[in-house]
């Protein structure tokens, strides 16, 4: 083989290395890149989550809320009728009591 020969193996082996290694950075940088790119969209994605677990906290809180209010205000009402109803029978019990005391 000519000296000229061994140069251009050589030289062709050593571009070769070079693209090798090119190569392999730029494989190492798509793969950061890439990883920089996922992390973002699962920071973005939490993010949206949190947000919209606090907003579905949120309303069901308030709807939580306005059903205690609501229960509570049928509870007042059905205490005011049981006082109404036991206001209207006390004076017949109060006379049950009389009639009962005085003929023993």
């Amino acid at each position: 083989m000519s000296l000229e020969a061994v140069q251009k193996v050589a030289e062709t082996e050593k571009q070769v290395q070079q693209r090798k290694a090119d190569a392999t950075a730029q494989a190492k940088k798509l793969l950061a890149d890439a990883e920089r790119a996922g992390q973002e969209k699962l920071k973005v994605a939490r993010e949206a989550a949190q947000a919209q677990a606090k907003d579905m906290m949120l309303r069901a809180e308030r709807s939580a809320a306005e059903h205690a209010l609501t229960v509570e205000q049928e509870t007042q009402a059905d205490c005011n009728d049981l006082r109404k109803a036991a206001e209207g029978r006390l004076e017949d019990a109060a006379a049950l009591i009389i009639r009962r005391v005085v003929d023993i």
